[in-house]
This record gives structure tokens, sequence and C-alpha cells, in this order.
């Protein structure tokens, strides 16, 4: 009997879990390392004090078909929910909450009746901003040509200035880019729009994990992986790659795993660190994609002080808000409150003091109920290089899932899925990778078919849209 080709995948995130369970599904003898303890990657949970609490407040669309297909395959659906049709409560200090929600007209009229009825723009700048809209639905979005600006020069030739980006496109742009509209690139901004709100009228539907990413993606993953016959090595740092003839070798503190093919599924920095001796003309330049911070501030108020599941704010630092308290298990008549920041270069030089003292009043302008609440624990989560920088000039830099050497393949949302580094980019990034190292070993692909290739949908780590 012939023995059964090895593949081993470096990094237990989304891209590797991804990449492990198609490899093995196809016949591969599947090892794969991770230095942390835990699988995961950027999307974990830890505990403090009797509650637990998400690093981040990753969302999804219902047009995330890669990442809701991972979750089936988990069994995990009964930790996440969507919303049946889009709703977003939108809070102003000192104003009326809004709610935008889609009609039921098809797409692109299911948004007309919200973006006319919204008060936070004056009637002449929504019809502006419903031509700018239809503008940016028309761009060709795979056009490398919209890599060379920003999303915000471009609105700004469309006559939206700061109020129109503030108060509705950077409500986009933020969760789903990591980046404001000014520093976002065009070709990006036109993919999310046009996938994630204007190709079908449910696309937009939000998805909200109602566990915690523990309960929803560590712990069924690495029950899936066993299944699969994945030996899943955790606590396994991984410090080189070097090919030996037709083979590959591994290297860390633990000692060398030899494989026909190896699926690198880090962050770019981290590939560029172990690939250049390899790939020593394209590896150097991932690492010019830069990265993007996300912050997130947790805080449990003694009582309830917010009676929307999840919230953006206009007109104030916060931008959105999530209501965690039964995943976290809060205590009885105690409210836990994620404030998630994205494209926070500046909060993630501020201390947790200062951090402390500018959003709690924050809060409490956009939340009366706040104002005589008690906060009993206020923790932030920083993540330095949540993903990489979306800003013009990165599409050229993100590079395909297959490399220039037959059976080493890339994964991650920072590789060239053509969406922004979001949840669905992940997994889809791992199916890429897998089929490129399954085509190199000619093994036939025996997984569930990947999901078409239409543009994106949002996870932000805050948004991952």
């Amino acid at each position: 009997m012939t023995p059964a080709r090895r593949v081993l995948v470096i990094g237990g995130g989304l891209a590797g879990i991804t990449a492990a369970l198609d490899c093995a599904d196809a016949g591969a003898a599947v090892t794969l390392v991770e230095v942390r303890r835990r699988l995961g990657g950027a999307a974990y949970s830890f505990e403090r004090e009797g509650m637990t609490f998400d690093n981040g407040q990753h969302v999804f669309l219902r047009c995330c078909t890669a990442y809701r297909a991972l979750l089936g395959r988990l069994g995990s659906e009964r930790h996440v929910r969507i919303q049946p049709r889009l709703e977003i409560p939108v809070l102003k200090p000192g104003a009326r909450p809004v709610v935008l929600r889609r009609g039921r007209l098809p797409a692109p009229l299911h948004l007309a009746g919200a973006l006319v009825r919204y008060p936070h723009l004056s009637l002449a700048q929504r019809l502006r901003a419903a031509l700018a809209a239809r503008a940016l639905g028309r761009l060709d979005a795979s056009d490398a040509a919209l890599d060379k600006e920003t999303l915000g020069e471009w609105l700004s030739r469309h006559r939206q200035g700061p109020e129109e980006v503030g108060a509705l496109w950077d409500l986009i742009a933020l969760p789903t880019l990591n980046l404001p509209a000014a520093s976002a690139s065009l070709l990006l901004g036109a993919f999310v729009l046009q996938t994630g709100l204007l190709s079908s009228a449910d696309a937009g539907d939000i998805g909200f994990h109602c566990g915690t990413l523990a309960e929803t993606i560590c712990e069924p993953a690495a029950d899936a992986l066993e299944q699969a016959g994945v030996d899943a090595r955790l606590g396994w740092r991984a410090e080189g790659v070097q090919r030996h003839g037709n083979s590959f070798v591994v290297a860390g503190p633990e000692g060398q795993l030899t494989g026909d093919a190896v699926i690198v599924a880090v962050p770019h920095t981290r590939a560029a660190a172990l690939l250049e001796p390899l790939l020593p003309a394209s590896a150097p330049a991932w690492a010019g994609l830069g990265s993007s911070p996300i912050i997130n501030l947790h805080v449990v108020y003694d009582r309830r002080v917010c009676e929307h599941p999840f919230l953006a704010g206009v007109g104030t630092p916060v931008q959105y808000v999530f209501e965690r308290g039964d995943a976290a298990h809060a205590p009885a008549g105690c409210q836990y409150l994620a404030v998630s920041l994205s494209g926070a270069e500046r909060e993630m030089a501020m201390s947790v003091r200062a951090l402390r003292e500018r959003y709690l009043p924050a809060l409490e302008e956009l939340l009366p109920g706040a104002r005589a609440a008690r906060v009993l624990q206020f923790r932030v989560t920083r993540e330095h290089a949540a993903t990489f920088r979306a800003s013009p000039g990165s599409a050229a830099r993100r590079p395909a899932a297959g490399t220039s050497l037959p059976g080493l393949a890339l994964a991650g949302a920072w590789t060239d899925t053509g969406w922004p580094a979001t949840l669905e980019g992940a997994v889809r990034s791992g199916h890429a990778a897998a089929a490129a190292v399954l085509q190199a070993l000619e093994l036939g692909h025996r997984a569930a078919p990947a999901p078409d290739s239409a543009p994106f949908a949002a996870s932000a780590r805050a948004p991952s849209a």
C-alpha cells in the first residue's frame, strides 16, 4: 500500500484549521503545529473573575458562505445567530436612537428607505450619499487601478465631506477594513459595499457569536481535527522551513517534522521570516503590508444600562458596542458591554486609565442608564497587528496561495483572497492553500467544494465584519 502523502500545516487559526481539514479529507496525513497552547489564532477567549471574555468582537454576514460552512463542519451553528434582516441601531449623543434597517425591496433598493430616513444627515446630504453609493456600486472591483487611491479621496470627489463620512461611510469602513475611509483602499472599499450590501438584499444581514469564541471555534476545532485524523501539536513553535529534495522539513525546539507539502498559515510578518530563505524574491515584500490595530474595551456594570444587543456610535469616539453578558456569564443583574475600536492607532498608545477616562463618559453620553451605574470591571485587550493594513497598494503585496515551490502554500486573511482581513477571508485562504498543495501532490480533493468566489462579506473583527 502506498503511504499517505504528508502535509504539514503551520498555524492553528481559522486558515490553518480549514486547510488541515481539507487536506485530511483528501486522504493526506496531516500534522498541524501551533505555537499557542490553543487553537483559534486571533480569535480566542480568556477567563477573569468568573467571567469568560472574547479578545475581540467578531461578526460576519449572511453572505459569508465559507465561514458559515466551517461552522457547520465544526458543529457550531447553535453558537451563532443571523439577523432576519439587517438592522443597525445608531446612537448619537443628544439625539434619539435610529435604526438603519433594510427594506423588503430587491437590491439595491432595499437600503433606499433607510438612507432617506437617516436623520444624522440632511436631505441634501442623503441624496448626495445615494448618488455616491450608486457610483461606488458601479466600479469594477477587479480593477487594480482602484488600489491606487483611498476610499476617502474617491468619496470627496463625489461630494462626500467629513460629516457624511463620519456619520455613514465609516460605519462601513471601520469594522470591515479596520481603517477609516480616509486611509483605506478604494479597491477594498468598493469590494465591501458591492458584495456585503449590494449583491443581494439579504447579503448584509449580520451574524453574531452568541457563545464565546472558545465554544464556537477553538474547542470544536480541536474535536474536528482529531476526528479527521489530524495530528495537532499545540505549543509547538516552527522556527524554520527547509526543502530537502522533494520533501520539506519544519524545524523547531521540539525537533523536526518532514512532509511532502507545507502550508504556512501564520501572520504575514511571521511568514516572511520563516520563508525568506526559500522565497527570497517574494517574502520580503509581505512585510510591507503593514498592520492595523484593534482594541476592545470590556465594561461590566452593576446593572443593565443598554437595551440594544449591539449598536453603532456616531459623533462619539465609541464605534461599536456589543452586549455580551449571557455569553460571558456575567453576574445576575449586571451587564457586560464590549466596545470594539477598529483602526485604533491612537488608542493603542493610551494607557488603561486614559482609555477609561475617555470612554466611560462617552458611553454615558450614549447610554443615560450608565450614568448612575457602577463599573465593576474595565478591561482592555489589544491586538497590535490585528489585520494587515488595507491601504492603497496593499493588493500588489498580497501573495497567491500557491508559491513558486510546488507543495509550499500560504494561507491567512492577508493572502490574495480579494477580501479584507476577515473571518471569511481567513477560511477562504485555507481552502485555497489546501487546493494548491493537493494539486501539487496529485491528490483528489474529497472535501466539500470551496465557496463561490464572489467578493466580500464582512467579519469585521470588530471585524474581522
